[in-house]
């Protein structure tokens, strides 16, 4: 029984600290969506989309992306190797809105 109430105990806390994790990311993952919708033309799923597909190919934390476009937007140079991915990222949802739609 104690051992239950521990290990609940512990996943919660587990639980919590992404939570938190998530509430801190979230200002700077919002303003990384503007500058990819302003830069994209489009609305806030190509801009998810974007943010989301650079992260896991590039195997970044999905702050760590927001926070490099942010940065670019005021003239910092995205880091090479994340530069690549969301140059692919904003290519496919460009062929996804556009491309994809004219073959169908």
């Amino acid at each position: 029984m104690l051992a239950q109430i521990a290990q609940q105990v512990i996943e919660l806390s587990k639980e919590n600290e992404q939570l938190k994790q998530a509430l801190e990311s979230r200002p700077v993952v919002d303003q990384a969506r503007g500058v990819l919708i302003a830069v994209l033309r489009g609305d806030e799923d190509a801009a998810w989309q974007v943010l989301l597909e650079a992260s896991q190919h590039a195997n970044v934390p999905l702050r760590q992306v927001a926070e490099a476009v942010v940065a670019s937007a005021a003239g910092e140079p995205l880091p090479s190797e994340l530069e690549i991915w969301v140059r692919k990222a904003m290519r496919h949802v460009e062929w996804e809105r556009h491309g994809k739609g004219r073959q169908g």
